[in-house]
Order: structure tokens, then C-alpha cells, then sequence
């Protein structure tokens, strides 16, 4: 009977040390929860704005064709 005794009481001694054990990483991961977020504003980034160059007030873009079709308009006419 006295072995009886001492085995039941390792098996509750076992028993104790499981539900600490249980419990200690219960705590552990719910401290570690606690970390994965804060109050803190979300940081926010400026948007990009991009602007078209903006057209030149000259009209330089179309001397280039008009010269060029007076030089056509010479090299015909003198034919």
C-alpha cells in the first residue's frame, strides 16, 4: 500500500507542476500580445504631385515645319 501512496502522489505532484506550467505560458503569450500594436497616429504619407511641364508661350514648335516648307516651296519653284 505505501508504494500505492507514493505513486499517487507523484502523479499529483506531476499533475501541480503541468498546471503551473500550463498557466506560466498562458501568461507568456498573452504578455507577449500585448506588444503588437500601439495608440500611436498612423504616419501618414505626403502624396506625390506631379505637374505636366508646362507649355512654352512661344510658338517655337511651329517655325521648324514653316521653314521647312519654304525651302520646299523654293527648291519647286525653281524648277
Amino acid at each position: 500500500m505505501g508504494a500505492c501512496r507514493v505513486k499517487m502522489r507523484a502523479g499529483l505532484h506531476l499533475e501541480d507542476n503541468m498546471k503551473k506550467l500550463v498557466l506560466a505560458a498562458a501568461l507568456a503569450a498573452a504578455a507577449t500580445t500585448g506588444y503588437a500594436g500601439s495608440i500611436e497616429e498612423p504616419v501618414m504619407e505626403a502624396p506625390v504631385i506631379v505637374e505636366e511641364a508646362a507649355a512654352s508661350s512661344s510658338s517655337a514648335g511651329i517655325w521648324v515645319p514653316l521653314v521647312l516648307l519654304a525651302i520646299v516651296a523654293a527648291v519647286v519653284a525653281a524648277d
